[in-house]
């Protein structure tokens, strides 16, 4: 027995760049945000019919609103449709936002090693930008947020 064949993606969300990443809280960047904004982008784009393909394996697996970095998982077939739907995206609720692609890979394993990696050097980024402001809650939320990535699994 075979099992579905599926890509990972691991993203990259910019958020609007007027905005302070610390104070201003206008969108939050959540599972359920991204996953209904690229399905809107992939209704739009491609139709119900295209929409319909896509959905079979179509899962938003993790998002970290700290780092506003993302795995998406798609079927083999259709990952190129999701990834398409995914650059013409242009806001999430009111806020404009612009993904990047930071690592594609047939294995969730090696998906969550390039995540964890990514994660671990923007949040060393991210205690730069807060800079005094940060406390011992920051490192205790993005601890929770590694852990999730550890025991994700199908």
């Amino acid at each position: 027995m075979v099992g579905f064949r599926n890509r990972y993606m691991v993203m990259e969300v910019f958020l609007n760049p007027n905005r302070d990443p610390v104070k201003d809280d206008s969108v939050i960047i959540t599972q359920f945000n991204v996953s209904k904004a690229i399905r809107d982008s992939i209704l739009v784009n491609f139709g119900e019919c295209g929409l319909a393909s896509s959905l079979g394996s179509f899962q938003v697996k993790y998002v970290n609103p700290i780092t506003n970095v993302c795995i998406i998982r798609a079927s083999r077939e259709d990952y190129q449709k999701v990834w398409s739907a995914i650059t013409l995206l242009t806001n999430i609720g009111n806020c404009p936002v612009m993904f990047n692609l930071l690592d594609l890979s047939g294995s969730i394993r090696a998906c969550k090693n390039a995540a964890l990696k990514c994660e671990e050097s923007k949040f060393e980024q991210y205690k730069l930008i807060i800079g005094d402001r940060f406390s011992a809650d920051h490192t205790q939320r993005m601890n929770t947020y590694l852990d999730r990535i550890k025991v994700l699994e199908h």
